[in-house]
Protein backbone atom coordinates (compact mmCIF):
# COMPACT_ATOMS: atom_id res chain seq x y z
CA UNK A 1 0.00 0.00 0.00
CA UNK A 2 1.40 3.58 -0.71
CA UNK A 3 1.76 6.08 2.21
CA UNK A 4 -1.39 6.57 3.52
CA UNK A 5 -2.52 10.40 3.59
CA UNK A 6 -4.56 10.90 6.26
CA UNK A 7 -4.38 9.57 10.23
CA UNK A 8 -4.53 6.30 11.26
CA UNK A 9 -8.01 5.19 12.36
CA UNK A 10 -6.75 2.98 15.59
CA UNK A 11 -10.04 1.15 16.52
CA UNK A 12 -8.87 -1.28 18.39
CA UNK A 13 -10.08 -1.29 22.03
CA UNK A 14 -7.21 -0.32 23.49
CA UNK A 15 -4.65 1.46 23.26
CA UNK A 16 -6.77 4.00 22.17
CA UNK A 17 -5.97 7.08 20.33
CA UNK A 18 -3.98 9.65 22.89
CA UNK A 19 -4.95 13.59 22.54
CA UNK A 20 -3.08 15.82 21.21
CA UNK A 21 -3.36 17.14 24.29
CA UNK A 22 -2.18 14.68 26.51
CA UNK A 23 0.97 13.65 23.80
CA UNK A 24 2.67 17.51 24.11
CA UNK A 25 1.78 17.52 28.28
CA UNK A 26 3.84 13.59 27.75
CA UNK A 27 6.85 15.58 25.56
CA UNK A 28 7.58 17.99 28.95
CA UNK A 29 10.62 18.38 29.84
CA UNK A 30 11.51 15.28 32.83
CA UNK A 31 11.71 16.86 36.32
CA UNK A 32 13.44 15.54 39.64
CA UNK A 33 10.77 13.03 41.33
CA UNK A 34 11.86 13.80 44.22
CA UNK A 35 11.57 17.44 44.56
CA UNK A 36 8.73 19.68 45.49
CA UNK A 37 7.32 20.43 41.30
CA UNK A 38 7.02 16.21 41.43
CA UNK A 39 5.11 16.32 44.61
CA UNK A 40 2.43 18.59 43.44
CA UNK A 41 2.15 16.70 40.44
CA UNK A 42 1.54 13.56 42.50
CA UNK A 43 -0.73 14.82 44.68
CA UNK A 44 -2.84 16.33 41.86
CA UNK A 45 -3.72 13.09 39.95
CA UNK A 46 -3.71 10.80 42.59
CA UNK A 47 -6.78 13.13 43.65
CA UNK A 48 -7.87 13.48 40.45
CA UNK A 49 -7.98 9.71 39.99
CA UNK A 50 -10.72 8.97 42.89
CA UNK A 51 -13.28 10.42 41.31
CA UNK A 52 -13.28 8.58 38.37
CA UNK A 53 -12.82 5.48 40.48
CA UNK A 54 -15.63 7.15 42.38
CA UNK A 55 -13.88 6.70 45.46
CA UNK A 56 -12.45 8.40 48.47
CA UNK A 57 -9.81 6.05 49.31
CA UNK A 58 -6.36 5.80 48.28
CA UNK A 59 -5.65 5.00 44.45
CA UNK A 60 -2.00 3.19 44.35
CA UNK A 61 -0.13 3.88 40.90
CA UNK A 62 2.34 1.15 39.68
CA UNK A 63 4.45 1.71 36.47
CA UNK A 64 2.88 -1.75 34.84
CA UNK A 65 0.19 -2.82 32.28
CA UNK A 66 -3.00 -4.22 34.07
CA UNK A 67 -1.55 -7.62 34.15
CA UNK A 68 0.79 -6.24 36.41
CA UNK A 69 -2.02 -4.35 38.43
CA UNK A 70 -4.15 -7.84 38.99
CA UNK A 71 -1.20 -9.32 40.46
CA UNK A 72 -0.93 -6.53 42.46
CA UNK A 73 -4.86 -7.24 43.59
CA UNK A 74 -4.16 -10.21 44.20
CA UNK A 75 -0.50 -10.64 46.67
CA UNK A 76 -2.04 -7.37 48.67
CA UNK A 77 -5.03 -9.22 50.00
CA UNK A 78 -4.67 -13.26 49.76
CA UNK A 79 -2.28 -16.09 51.01
CA UNK A 80 -1.30 -18.97 49.25
CA UNK A 81 -3.80 -21.93 48.75
CA UNK A 82 -6.57 -19.30 49.07
CA UNK A 83 -9.33 -19.84 47.16
CA UNK A 84 -10.78 -17.51 44.53
CA UNK A 85 -14.02 -17.49 42.57
CA UNK A 86 -13.93 -16.30 39.08
CA UNK A 87 -15.93 -16.28 35.91
CA UNK A 88 -15.19 -17.30 32.69
CA UNK A 89 -16.99 -14.12 30.55
CA UNK A 90 -14.04 -14.11 28.04
CA UNK A 91 -10.53 -14.04 26.90
CA UNK A 92 -9.06 -11.86 29.89
CA UNK A 93 -11.17 -13.45 32.44
CA UNK A 94 -9.23 -16.77 31.67
CA UNK A 95 -6.20 -15.03 31.82
CA UNK A 96 -6.78 -13.57 35.15
CA UNK A 97 -7.59 -17.06 36.51
CA UNK A 98 -4.26 -18.15 35.16
CA UNK A 99 -2.08 -15.61 36.85
CA UNK A 100 -4.10 -16.68 39.99
CA UNK A 101 -3.74 -20.21 39.71
CA UNK A 102 -0.08 -19.57 38.53
CA UNK A 103 0.56 -17.64 42.23
CA UNK A 104 -0.58 -20.38 43.85
CA UNK A 105 -4.66 -19.95 44.64
CA UNK A 106 -6.92 -22.62 44.44
CA UNK A 107 -9.10 -20.95 41.75
CA UNK A 108 -13.26 -22.17 41.02
CA UNK A 109 -13.83 -21.28 37.34
CA UNK A 110 -17.27 -21.25 36.36
CA UNK A 111 -17.58 -21.83 32.93
CA UNK A 112 -19.16 -19.54 30.71
CA UNK A 113 -19.91 -19.04 26.69
CA UNK A 114 -18.02 -15.48 26.01
CA UNK A 115 -21.27 -14.14 25.44
CA UNK A 116 -22.89 -13.48 28.78
CA UNK A 117 -21.63 -11.54 31.85
CA UNK A 118 -21.57 -12.87 35.15
CA UNK A 119 -25.05 -14.21 36.49
CA UNK A 120 -25.22 -12.53 39.94
CA UNK A 121 -27.36 -15.38 40.52
CA UNK A 122 -24.37 -18.29 40.28
CA UNK A 123 -22.43 -15.82 42.55
CA UNK A 124 -25.52 -16.44 45.56
CA UNK A 125 -25.08 -19.96 44.78
CA UNK A 126 -21.76 -20.67 44.75
CA UNK A 127 -21.45 -18.54 48.26
CA UNK A 128 -24.67 -19.96 49.91
CA UNK A 129 -22.84 -23.20 49.38
CA UNK A 130 -19.57 -21.75 50.62
CA UNK A 131 -21.15 -22.10 54.70
CA UNK A 132 -17.12 -22.09 56.06
CA UNK A 133 -16.06 -19.19 53.92
CA UNK A 134 -13.24 -20.73 52.27
CA UNK A 135 -13.61 -18.14 49.28
CA UNK A 136 -11.76 -15.05 50.15
CA UNK A 137 -12.27 -13.29 46.77
CA UNK A 138 -14.75 -12.75 43.84
CA UNK A 139 -13.14 -11.36 40.72
CA UNK A 140 -14.79 -10.19 38.56
CA UNK A 141 -14.17 -8.77 34.81
CA UNK A 142 -16.38 -5.56 34.63
CA UNK A 143 -16.38 -4.94 30.90
CA UNK A 144 -14.42 -7.94 29.14
CA UNK A 145 -12.54 -6.60 26.49
CA UNK A 146 -12.92 -9.80 24.16
CA UNK A 147 -16.38 -9.77 23.94
CA UNK A 148 -18.02 -6.89 24.40
CA UNK A 149 -19.91 -8.05 27.09
CA UNK A 150 -20.30 -6.11 30.50
CA UNK A 151 -21.39 -7.73 34.15
CA UNK A 152 -23.56 -5.85 36.78
CA UNK A 153 -20.95 -4.93 39.43
CA UNK A 154 -23.52 -4.03 41.65
CA UNK A 155 -26.31 -7.17 41.49
CA UNK A 156 -23.07 -9.15 42.03
CA UNK A 157 -22.37 -6.92 45.11
CA UNK A 158 -25.98 -7.41 46.50
CA UNK A 159 -26.08 -11.09 45.77
CA UNK A 160 -22.43 -11.59 48.42
CA UNK A 161 -24.15 -9.43 50.80
CA UNK A 162 -27.67 -11.51 51.01
CA UNK A 163 -25.50 -14.34 50.99
CA UNK A 164 -23.87 -13.00 54.16
CA UNK A 165 -20.37 -14.36 52.97
CA UNK A 166 -16.85 -12.03 54.13
CA UNK A 167 -15.55 -12.36 50.56
CA UNK A 168 -13.72 -9.95 49.45
CA UNK A 169 -14.94 -8.17 45.61
CA UNK A 170 -12.38 -7.60 43.37
CA UNK A 171 -13.03 -6.23 39.90
CA UNK A 172 -10.60 -5.77 36.25
CA UNK A 173 -12.56 -2.24 34.98
CA UNK A 174 -9.18 -2.50 32.46
CA UNK A 175 -11.71 -1.06 29.38
CA UNK A 176 -14.00 0.38 31.35
CA UNK A 177 -13.01 3.22 33.43
CA UNK A 178 -13.16 6.67 32.49
CA UNK A 179 -15.71 5.61 30.06
CA UNK A 180 -18.43 3.57 31.96
CA UNK A 181 -20.26 4.35 34.74
CA UNK A 182 -18.27 2.76 37.99
CA UNK A 183 -18.33 3.31 41.30
CA UNK A 184 -15.94 2.12 43.40
CA UNK A 185 -17.21 2.82 47.18
CA UNK A 186 -20.80 3.11 46.24
CA UNK A 187 -21.01 -0.69 44.71
CA UNK A 188 -19.17 -1.75 47.75
CA UNK A 189 -15.95 -3.05 45.53
CA UNK A 190 -12.61 -4.06 47.59
CA UNK A 191 -10.16 -3.45 44.97
CA UNK A 192 -10.60 -2.04 41.56
CA UNK A 193 -7.83 -3.02 39.03
CA UNK A 194 -6.98 -0.77 35.63
CA UNK A 195 -5.05 1.02 33.82
CA UNK A 196 -3.80 3.96 31.34
CA UNK A 197 -4.16 2.89 27.78
CA UNK A 198 -7.95 3.04 27.53
CA UNK A 199 -10.32 5.50 28.66
CA UNK A 200 -7.88 7.30 30.68
CA UNK A 201 -6.68 8.35 27.14
CA UNK A 202 -3.03 7.80 27.76
CA UNK A 203 -0.36 5.08 26.68
CA UNK A 204 0.48 1.87 28.10
CA UNK A 205 2.67 2.01 31.50
CA UNK A 206 0.15 2.83 34.13
CA UNK A 207 -1.42 0.27 36.28
CA UNK A 208 -3.87 1.19 39.47
CA UNK A 209 -5.42 -0.72 42.55
CA UNK A 210 -7.88 1.54 44.19
CA UNK A 211 -8.60 0.12 47.50
CA UNK A 212 -11.32 -0.30 49.90
CA UNK A 213 -10.49 0.11 53.82
CA UNK A 214 -11.49 -3.89 53.93
CA UNK A 215 -8.88 -4.81 51.35
CA UNK A 216 -6.14 -2.61 52.92
CA UNK A 217 -7.21 -4.65 56.54
CA UNK A 218 -6.78 -7.76 54.59
CA UNK A 219 -3.38 -6.85 53.54
CA UNK A 220 -2.29 -6.71 56.97
CA UNK A 221 -2.62 -10.23 57.16
CA UNK A 222 -2.12 -11.34 53.77
CA UNK A 223 1.08 -14.08 53.44
CA UNK A 224 1.94 -13.97 49.82
CA UNK A 225 5.34 -12.57 49.06
CA UNK A 226 5.28 -8.48 47.87
CA UNK A 227 8.13 -6.55 47.13
CA UNK A 228 6.96 -3.96 44.18
CA UNK A 229 3.61 -4.25 44.43
CA UNK A 230 3.07 -3.59 48.09
CA UNK A 231 0.58 -1.23 48.75
CA UNK A 232 2.07 -0.23 52.02
CA UNK A 233 4.97 1.59 50.84
CA UNK A 234 3.32 3.39 48.09
CA UNK A 235 0.59 4.72 49.87
CA UNK A 236 2.72 6.14 52.78
CA UNK A 237 5.02 7.58 50.33
CA UNK A 238 2.02 8.72 48.14
CA UNK A 239 0.82 10.88 51.31
CA UNK A 240 4.14 13.31 51.11
CA UNK A 241 3.69 13.57 47.16
CA UNK A 242 6.37 10.75 46.24
CA UNK A 243 7.19 6.83 45.17
CA UNK A 244 9.48 4.29 46.97
CA UNK A 245 10.42 3.55 43.26
CA UNK A 246 11.20 5.86 40.26
CA UNK A 247 8.10 6.63 38.85
CA UNK A 248 7.13 7.47 35.37
CA UNK A 249 6.79 11.11 35.63
CA UNK A 250 6.36 11.81 31.90
CA UNK A 251 3.56 10.00 32.05
CA UNK A 252 2.14 11.23 34.83
CA UNK A 253 1.84 14.95 32.97
CA UNK A 254 0.14 13.16 30.91
CA UNK A 255 -2.43 11.56 33.31
CA UNK A 256 -3.02 15.17 34.65
CA UNK A 257 -3.92 16.28 31.14
CA UNK A 258 -6.57 13.29 30.75
CA UNK A 259 -8.13 13.98 33.91
CA UNK A 260 -8.02 17.49 32.82
CA UNK A 261 -9.93 16.53 29.76
CA UNK A 262 -12.33 13.95 31.51
CA UNK A 263 -13.07 17.17 33.99
CA UNK A 264 -14.03 19.32 31.16
CA UNK A 265 -16.17 16.97 28.93
CA UNK A 266 -17.86 15.86 32.44
CA UNK A 267 -17.69 12.14 33.52
CA UNK A 268 -22.21 12.11 32.76
CA UNK A 269 -21.10 13.10 29.28
CA UNK A 270 -18.27 10.81 28.54
CA UNK A 271 -20.57 7.99 30.22
CA UNK A 272 -23.35 9.07 27.68
CA UNK A 273 -21.41 9.63 24.99
CA UNK A 274 -19.36 5.91 25.05
CA UNK A 275 -23.51 4.59 25.83
CA UNK A 276 -24.24 6.56 22.28
CA UNK A 277 -21.72 4.94 20.21
CA UNK A 278 -22.39 1.53 21.32
CA UNK A 279 -25.95 1.50 20.20
CA UNK A 280 -25.06 3.27 16.77
CA UNK A 281 -22.51 0.37 16.64
CA UNK A 282 -24.72 -2.10 17.08
CA UNK A 283 -27.33 -0.54 15.39
CA UNK A 284 -24.62 -1.11 12.14
CA UNK A 285 -24.21 -4.32 12.70
CA UNK A 286 -27.75 -5.72 12.88
CA UNK A 287 -28.39 -3.31 9.62
CA UNK A 288 -25.27 -5.53 7.97
CA UNK A 289 -26.99 -8.30 9.09
CA UNK A 290 -24.45 -9.72 11.13
CA UNK A 291 -24.50 -10.71 14.68
CA UNK A 292 -23.09 -8.87 17.82
CA UNK A 293 -21.27 -11.12 20.01
CA UNK A 294 -23.23 -10.29 23.19
CA UNK A 295 -26.57 -12.09 23.97
CA UNK A 296 -27.33 -10.08 26.81
CA UNK A 297 -29.17 -6.21 26.27
CA UNK A 298 -28.08 -5.92 30.05
CA UNK A 299 -24.57 -6.66 29.20
CA UNK A 300 -23.57 -4.49 25.95
CA UNK A 301 -20.19 -2.88 26.34
CA UNK A 302 -20.65 1.09 25.68
CA UNK A 303 -16.59 0.51 24.76
CA UNK A 304 -16.63 -2.20 21.88
CA UNK A 305 -18.66 -4.10 20.30
CA UNK A 306 -17.76 -8.23 19.04
CA UNK A 307 -18.91 -8.86 15.75
CA UNK A 308 -19.57 -12.56 14.17
CA UNK A 309 -18.76 -13.03 10.94
CA UNK A 310 -20.49 -15.53 8.84
CA UNK A 311 -18.65 -19.21 8.97
CA UNK A 312 -17.59 -19.57 5.28
CA UNK A 313 -15.29 -16.02 6.22
CA UNK A 314 -12.42 -15.66 8.42
CA UNK A 315 -12.32 -12.59 11.06
CA UNK A 316 -8.58 -11.75 10.44
CA UNK A 317 -8.63 -11.29 6.85
CA UNK A 318 -11.40 -8.85 6.72
CA UNK A 319 -9.56 -7.01 9.25
CA UNK A 320 -6.39 -7.66 7.14
CA UNK A 321 -8.27 -5.95 3.96
CA UNK A 322 -9.59 -2.78 6.34
CA UNK A 323 -6.36 -1.90 7.32
CA UNK A 324 -4.97 -2.14 3.88
CA UNK A 325 -7.70 -0.87 1.63
CA UNK A 326 -8.69 2.12 4.76
CA UNK A 327 -5.27 2.09 7.15
CA UNK A 328 -7.85 1.18 10.00
CA UNK A 329 -7.29 -1.39 13.13
CA UNK A 330 -9.80 -3.20 14.30
CA UNK A 331 -9.73 -5.87 17.57
CA UNK A 332 -8.87 -9.28 16.51
CA UNK A 333 -10.94 -12.44 18.03
CA UNK A 334 -8.97 -13.79 21.03
CA UNK A 335 -8.64 -17.07 22.28
CA UNK A 336 -11.77 -19.55 21.24
CA UNK A 337 -12.80 -16.32 19.28
CA UNK A 338 -9.85 -15.96 17.00
CA UNK A 339 -11.07 -15.83 12.97
CA UNK A 340 -14.70 -15.58 13.98
CA UNK A 341 -14.92 -12.08 15.43
CA UNK A 342 -13.89 -8.44 15.12
CA UNK A 343 -13.61 -6.03 17.19
CA UNK A 344 -14.81 -2.55 16.66
CA UNK A 345 -13.28 -0.04 19.30
CA UNK A 346 -15.21 3.08 20.06
CA UNK A 347 -14.24 4.34 23.27
CA UNK A 348 -11.74 6.89 24.29
CA UNK A 349 -11.17 10.42 22.34
CA UNK A 350 -13.48 9.74 20.15
CA UNK A 351 -16.63 11.57 18.59
CA UNK A 352 -19.58 11.05 16.66
CA UNK A 353 -17.99 12.03 12.89
CA UNK A 354 -14.78 9.82 14.09
CA UNK A 355 -17.17 6.69 14.98
CA UNK A 356 -19.05 7.50 11.19
CA UNK A 357 -16.05 7.36 9.33
CA UNK A 358 -15.06 4.36 11.26
CA UNK A 359 -18.68 2.11 10.71
CA UNK A 360 -17.79 3.62 6.57
CA UNK A 361 -14.52 1.65 6.64
CA UNK A 362 -16.08 -1.22 8.17
CA UNK A 363 -19.08 -1.52 5.82
CA UNK A 364 -16.91 -1.09 2.38
CA UNK A 365 -14.08 -3.53 3.60
CA UNK A 366 -17.48 -5.80 4.45
CA UNK A 367 -18.23 -5.78 1.31
CA UNK A 368 -14.88 -5.30 -0.62
CA UNK A 369 -14.01 -8.99 1.55
CA UNK A 370 -17.38 -10.28 -0.12
CA UNK A 371 -19.43 -10.45 2.92
CA UNK A 372 -23.59 -10.16 2.07
CA UNK A 373 -23.97 -6.67 3.79
CA UNK A 374 -26.83 -4.44 3.68
CA UNK A 375 -24.99 -1.01 2.85
CA UNK A 376 -28.17 0.47 5.29
CA UNK A 377 -25.74 -0.11 8.30
CA UNK A 378 -23.96 3.02 8.56
CA UNK A 379 -27.46 4.87 7.62
CA UNK A 380 -28.91 2.89 10.75
CA UNK A 381 -25.65 4.14 13.25
CA UNK A 382 -25.98 7.92 11.60
CA UNK A 383 -29.76 7.37 12.61
CA UNK A 384 -28.84 6.69 16.50
CA UNK A 385 -26.53 9.43 16.22
CA UNK A 386 -28.79 12.61 14.66
CA UNK A 387 -31.49 11.42 17.45
CA UNK A 388 -28.86 12.02 20.07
Amino acid sequence: MPYPAGRHFLQIPGPTNVPDRVLRAISAPTIDHRGPEFAELARAVLAGLKPVFGTSGPVVAYPSSGTGAWEAALVNTMSPGDRVLAFETGHFATLWRNLAGNLGLDVDFVPGDWRHGVDPAAVAEKLAADTGHATRAVCVVHNETSTGVTSRVPEIRQAIDEAGHPALLLVDTVSSLGSVDYRHDEWGVDVTVSCSQKGLLLPPGLGFNAVSEKALHAAESARFPRAYWDWRPIIEANRRGFFPYTPPTNLLYGLRESLALLDEEGLPNVFARHRRHGEATRAAVRAWGLEVLCLDERGHSPVLTAVLVPAEHDADKIRALILDRFDMSLGTGLGRLAGRVFRIGHLGHLNDVSLAGTLAGVQMGLALAGVPVDPGGVNAALRVLEAA
